[in-house]
């Protein structure tokens, strides 16, 4: 089984990619604005939800993107520990929903101290819905994974094998298929999570 939801590209590149980020701040932390920039921009082009995204969703630009992440700043803004919480971007994000209008859109929040098989079904549920997942990793013990420490990225497909659940997340412009049982086993007591759309 497998489900891949029909992303979108900006410029050649996978969604967004904070690197493009002209304000140092944001460059170095901005991936939860990044993040809710790449969620407003998939239910604006694939569910209708144009509202939420503020230019042209039909000609997406890195200047635009760029213009949109400095507007959902305020929001999401980049912190000393950065938005290590799930109920930050919960609160953050929902204040810019609150804002441009949209009262409909819902969030529910799952922890990274939840077993595997729930987060497995809590991301299958979520892209077989059509949303994308928004993934909040701290920290983990494989150095493989050291570009995604401290990072919120976006899971927008799975693939069942015989090993386990995999996940397609896109971040910094590019897209990366991850083992969930094996991203998921952090190593450390401090975990992320996920969060829900509905």
């Amino acid at each position: 089984m497998k489900k891949i939801l029909d992303y979108f590209s900006i410029e050649g590149a996978v969604g967004g990619n904070q690197e493009w980020f002209k304000n140092v701040v944001m460059y170095i932390g901005g991936c939860a604005a990044a993040t809710a920039c790449d969620c407003c921009i998939y239910l604006a082009l694939r569910r209708g939800m144009t509202h939420l995204y503020p230019y042209d969703v039909h000609a997406l630009t890195k200047q635009d993107y760029i213009d949109f992440s400095m507007k959902m700043k305020p929001y999401l803004r980049p912190r000393v520990n950065g938005v290590n919480k799930l109920w930050m971007f919960t609160e953050g994000f929902g204040k810019y929903l609150k804002d441009i209008g949209e009262d409909g859109l819902k969030m529910k929040e799952l922890s990274g101290t939840e077993e595997l098989r729930t987060a497995e079904c809590f991301i299958r549920d979520q892209i077989d819905s059509g949303y994308p997942v928004p993934y909040l990793m701290l920290r983990h013990r494989k150095t493989y994974y050291k570009d995604f420490v401290w990072h919120w990225f976006l899971c927008y497909g799975y693939e069942e094998r015989d090993d386990g659940l995999w996940i397609t997340v896109a971040t910094y412009g590019e897209s990366y298929t991850f083992q969930l049982k094996d991203l998921w086993d952090t190593g450390y007591e401090e975990k992320g999570g996920l969060i829900g759309l509905a």
